[in-house]
């Protein structure tokens, strides 16, 4: 069962739930793709907090993903294991390819210890793990690690349980569905990866404490209407009161859904039909 539920002996283990990390074979992490990570708390090079609500946290270090596989085309691989990866909520598959050279890529669904994957500029059997080009892929697969431009390495769909549909080709673009329902045009050169991404149940599990978000470098954070009126926008005034304003960030950014995206961007046209915001609809 990949979720599991303790007996309520304590509040925390009460409303917990763990994930068993079933597919995970391999318990070391490879040295020679180890970097150090230092923590920042949310701070920028000047050292002024840029982020809110970040600070300690466990310990980690750094796994080195090749997300563009550029040198290991037409290079076979084998699969020598599956680890846990602190950084990020997939699991990472460690590779060795027929030269020698270890890498880490991100662990599809499926993907186990002694498969053979391959990243190739030719058509070849679609199984989880294959990186192709997107013109080489068939219609109506699932596949993550998308890119954005050629060569410049997956962008899209890196999570845990997450894909894009590959839907149709017409003339040097393909157009994907993203899991945010927004439809969008991909140059067919670019590459992408076959399969989900594993560990799809990530996202049913219950932290249940609070000390389980500090461990993941997660502080408390205060509320906006509980703080001053120059401190945020939504602060002020005598008891509890937005003054009718949607809930904002400190920056009067909006945190439910509102557009951020800048629209002056090249790529504004590639994107045939936005996604949808729970609370406001179609974005525009």
């Amino acid at each position: 069962m990949p979720i599991r539920i303790y007996k309520p002996t304590s509040a925390g283990r009460r409303n917990a739930s763990v994930v068993t990390n079933v597919e995970v074979t391999k318990k070391k992490p490879e040295k020679s793709l180890l970097v150090p990570k230092p923590k920042k708390g949310g701070r920028n090079h000047t050292g002024k907090i840029t982020v809110r609500g970040r600070g300690g946290g466990a310990k980690q270090r750094y796994r080195k993903i090749d997300f563009k596989r550029a040198d290991r085309i037409g290079i076979k691989g084998t699969v020598v294991g599956i680890e846990y990866d602190p950084n990020r909520t997939c699991h990472i598959a460690l590779v060795q390819y027929e030269d020698g050279v270890k890498r880490y890529h991100i662990a599809p669904a499926g993907l186990t210890d002694g498969d053979e994957i391959i990243t190739s500029d030719s058509p070849v059997d679609p199984k989880p793990g294959v990186c192709m080009k997107i013109r080489d892929i068939p219609t109506g697969l699932n596949v993550h690690c998308v890119e954005l431009q050629p060569g410049k390495g997956g962008q899209l769909c890196r999570s845990a349980g997450s894909y894009a549909r590959l839907s149709n080709k017409e003339g040097r673009y393909a157009t994907i569905v993203l899991p945010s329902g927004e439809l969008r045009r991909v140059v067919l050169d670019c590459r992408a990866v076959i399969g989900e991404v594993g560990n799809a149940d990530q996202s049913q599990r219950r932290l249940g404490k609070a000390g389980m978000s500090r461990h993941l470098g997660r502080r408390p954070k205060t509320r906006g209407v509980a703080m001053s009126h120059d401190a945020h926008p939504l602060g002020g005034g005598d008891g509890r009161s937005k003054g009718n304003r949607p809930p904002v960030s400190k920056s009067g950014v909006p945190s439910k859904g509102g557009s951020t995206r800048n629209r002056a961007k090249p790529s504004e046209k590639l994107i045939i039909r936005r996604r949808k915001s729970k609370r406001y609809g179609q974005l525009k």
